[in-house]
């Protein structure tokens, strides 16, 4: 049975009166309302006490240190602190950051938790998920309507000393990079140094207006955004979909790449790209990390449903898909400190049985991740209508792949009791999707969903490139 998780407090955290908010509502742009209908991001970090290097507070303190420092983060950041409302005179869709404040009635919901069958060493060190688990430990959002919710927090202590801080965002608020900015910065000011680290870092913008979309026009393109609405969402202010949040029984699996691992790995691909596979493989630059790990966990699920599932066949496309953050690659480019939605999508095709060599598929597929990423590099929105793309390809024979090799998880979510022993993406709904962050002392970590009929065929081809 999963543990049992009981809370014990629920309240609602604002921004602080002084904070200056957003005069007018920010309307969304057409990257962020596309996210309307798929809203969720439920992200949980788990604390163990082991009595060094990381040692929680009392609960009672941890949570008091916690609940004062989102206030005073969220007013770094007040589209999480409003609402995302329907605007009928225009068909917008915007963020109104005027009920983030103590008086406007809204704020952050913010979860005080009990679960004390829950071992916190237990889901910190486990490779398996236990999904049931991890899924009472971050908090729902009201999504289904506009106004709905942008952030919700819960902090639930844990048996053995530890805790759990998790979230839930809604999409068209933040993307991976965006999450990861807030969580550094909360993490920071409970600390003590929020304002070493807002004065460290590029000053947090919002304005749309500076994301310009092929047909989208000036001032941030507002028509095209409300085509995306009319288009994904035509009956708002329901936002919706049926089976959007349907979440099938998959296996969940943590697989650490250590930065031996990757060296070892990023040799292999090398070898596999050179020509005719010689043994010189001087003038073949090595691929990035995660060019490395996609590829490889690309072929991996390309072999877990060909053998012995029989889903996939030699002679089927196949595909990889992923984000490619926008920010440094516009023109004019909206800066760093953007904060939002401003990712484009990526398609890798190729041919199964490629893919399935024996010698060289993981050489093939690392080389139609790297030529993907290059297109993206050269016209960073080709790709922002991702889900018209992936109306067009069989999801069966697809792999999607979030998150970043550079997302320093472990060190950015340090909020005073040393880092993590374990953070983990809780919505993880496709039979074939893999999430990445910076693991913990370098490295990668991998969290792989599957049907479970697959998992062993995925864990032994995958794990076999490392031994």
């Amino acid at each position: 049975m999963p543990p049992s998780v009981n809370i014990i407090e629920e309240a609602r955290v604002a921004v602080p009166r002084t904070a200056a908010l957003p005069p007018e509502p920010i309307r969304l742009s057409a990257l962020d309302a596309q996210w309307i209908t798929l809203p969720l991001i439920q992200r949980v970090l788990i604390f163990v006490n082991d009595g060094g290097s990381s040692m929680p507070p009392p609960f009672a303190s941890a949570v008091d240190a916690l609940r004062a420092s989102l206030a005073e983060t969220l007013a770094r950041f007040p589209t999480l602190a409003g609402r995302i409302v329907h605007v009928p005179a225009t068909g917008d869709a915007a963020f109104d950051c005027g009920t983030a404040g103590s008086g406007g009635g809204g704020g952050v919901r913010f979860l005080v938790a009990e679960a004390s069958d829950a071992d916190a060493a237990r889901l910190a060190e486990d490779d398996d998920h236990d999904a049931e688990a991890f899924a009472g430990l971050v908090p729902a959002l009201d999504t289904g309507f506009l106004p709905a919710e942008t952030l919700a927090a819960q902090v639930t202590r844990l048996r053995g000393g530890g805790l759990a801080v998790g979230v839930a965002m809604h999409h068209a608020a933040v993307d991976g990079r965006s999450v990861w900015r807030f969580l550094r910065a909360w993490a920071a000011a409970c600390r003590g140094e929020g304002d070493a680290d807002a004065a460290a870092g590029p000053p947090t913008t919002f304005d749309r207006a500076v994301i310009r979309l092929p047909g989208g026009g000036g001032g941030g393109g507002e028509e095209l955004a409300r085509s995306v609405l009319r288009k994904w969402t035509p009956d708002l202010p329901v936002a919706a979909v049926a089976g959007h949040f349907i979440r099938p029984n998959l296996s969940r699996r943590t697989f650490t790449v250590t930065a031996q691992d990757m060296r070892r790995l990023k040799q292999r691909v090398v070898a596999e790209l050179s020509p005719a596979h010689t043994q010189d493989a001087g003038g073949t630059p090595p691929p990035s990390s995660f060019v490395a790990v996609a590829a490889l966990a690309w072929v991996s699920f390309v072999r877990s449903k060909r053998h012995p599932a029989g889903i996939i066949s030699a002679a089927d496309e196949v595909y990889l898909f992923f984000f490619a953050d926008c920010r440094a690659r516009l023109d004019p480019p909206p800066g760093d400190g953007y904060f939002g939605t401003c990712i484009s999508g990526c398609l890798a095709r190729a041919t199964a049985g490629d893919l399935l060599a024996d010698d060289g598929g993981v050489g093939v597929a690392a080389a139609a991740v790297a030529e993907e990423v290059r297109r993206a590099a050269e016209d960073p929105l080709a790709g922002w209508d991702w889900m018209s793309t992936l109306e067009q390809v069989d999801m069966d024979r697809l792999m999607n792949l979030a998150g970043s090799t550079r997302f320093d998880a472990y060190e950015a979510a340090d909020f005073g009791w040393g880092p993590p022993a374990r953070t983990e993406l809780v919505t993880m709904n496709h039979d074939g999707q893999v999430v990445l962050v910076a693991g913990k002392g370098g490295g990668v970590q991998a969290s792989v969903s599957l049907h479970p009929a697959h998992m062993d065929a995925y864990k032994s081809h995958f794990l076999s490139y490392f031994g």
